[in-house]
C-alpha cells in the first residue's frame, strides 16, 4: 500500500495498471475510518484489481459555522486500519493540492441537491459533487463505492454520473450499525456519553416507521407522526428534519405505493448533527441503481 499526496504522482502510478486492463475501484472518504468505511473498502477489494482509498476532509462542502475545524482526523490510524486490506493506494492530498486556486468551476445537481439536507446546508452538495468529480477525473475508476447512510449524497452522485455520462459505476453499500442500532459515523466520536446513549432513538424511530410500512400503512404523515413521537421521547434529540420520500427520486409522496420508499432523519445531539435513513417497501434490500 502506497500513500500518495500529489495528483500527478497518483495518475502516474495508475497509468500502467489501466493500460494493462486492470479494473480500478475508488473509495472516497474524509478519513477517521470506522467499520462502515471498511465495508466499502472490503467490497471494493473484492470487485476490482486495484483499489484507491482517498482521505480528504473537503472544505467546500462545509458551510460557515459548520464543523470543518472540529471534524475528527487521524490519518495514521486510518493507514493502520487500511493496511489489513489489499488496498493499493491511499490518496491523502493537502487542501492546497486539491484547490491550488479559488475554484471557478463547480458541479451542482439541481434541484436534487437543494432539497432535504441541501436546504439545511446550502451549497453542501455542490461541494460534494465538485470534489467527487475531481476525484473521478484524477483516479478514473471503473467503480466507486458509497454508503447508503448518506442517502441523499448517494442519490446526488448517481444523478450526476447519469446526467454527465461519467464512465464509472456507482456501488451502494448498506449502512453499518453499532450493536444498539446507531449508524456508524465519524461524528459519533464527538458525542458526549449522554448524547451517544440518546442517539439510538433515531434507529428506533426508523425501525418503527419501516415496521408500520411493512404492516400495510400507506399514509406517509401517519408514519412520520409516529416517528416524531418516538424521537420526542428523547429530550436530548433536537429534530432538524424527518422526511419520507420515493427512494429512487427523493420526490415527496402523497401515498406509499409499491415502489421502495426511504425515511430520512437529521437531528442534533449537543452540537453534533447526525443523519440516518431506512429503506422500506421493496422486494430487494436497498435500491437498484
Amino acid at each position: 500500500m502506497q500513500r500518495i499526496e500529489e495528483i500527478a504522482a497518483l495518475r502516474a502510478a495508475l497509468a500502467p495498471m489501466r493500460r494493462a486492463g486492470e479494473t480500478i475501484g475508488l473509495v472516497p472518504t474524509m478519513g477517521y475510518l470506522h467499520d462502515g468505511h471498511l465495508a466499502l473498502v472490503e467490497r471494493a477489494c473484492a470487485e476490482n484489481d486495484r483499489v484507491v482509498v482517498t482521505i480528504f476532509v473537503n472544505p467546500t462542502q462545509f458551510g460557515p459555522g459548520e464543523d470543518l475545524d472540529a471534524y475528527p482526523r487521524d490519518v495514521a490510524g486510518d493507514l493502520k486500519q487500511l493496511a489489513a486490506y489489499p488496498v493499493d493506494f491511499v490518496f491523502a492530498p493537502a487542501v492546497g493540492e486539491m484547490y491550488p486556486e479559488p475554484m471557478q468551476a463547480h458541479v451542482a445537481v439541481e434541484p436534487l441537491g437543494d432539497i432535504l439536507i441541501g436546504e439545511q446546508r446550502p451549497g453542501h452538495f455542490r461541494g460534494v459533487a465538485t470534489v467527487v468529480t475531481k476525484l473521478f477525473n484524477i483516479v478514473q475508476p471503473d467503480r466507486a463505492y458509497f454508503g447508503e447512510k448518506d442517502f441523499q449524497q448517494l442519490a446526488v452522485i448517481r444523478r450526476m454520473v447519469a446526467d454527465l455520462a461519467m464512465p464509472v459505476g456507482i456501488v451502494a453499500v448498506p449502512t453499518v450499525r453499532e450493536a444498539d442500532g446507531l449508524a456508524l459515523s465519524s461524528r459519533n466520536v464527538r458525542l458526549a456519553p449522554a448524547d451517544r446513549a440518546a442517539a439510538v432513538v433515531l434507529a428506533r424511530a426508523l425501525e418503527e416507521g419501516a415496521a408500520m410500512i411493512g404492516a400495510g400503512e400507506r399514509d406517509p404523515e401517519t408514519v412520520l407522526a409516529a416517528m416524531r413521537a418516538t424521537i420526542a421521547t428523547e429530550p436530548r434529540a433536537a429534530l432538524r428534519s424527518l422526511d419520507l420520500r420515493d427512494a429512487a427520486t427523493l420526490a415527496p409522496l402523497d401515498r406509499i405505493g409499491e415502489r421502495p420508499v426511504v425515511t430520512l432523519v437529521t437531528a442534533l445531539f449537543g452540537e453534533v448533527l447526525l443523519i440516518d435513513q431506512r429503506v422500506a417497501e421493496g422486494k430487494e434490500q436497498g435500491v437498484t441503481p
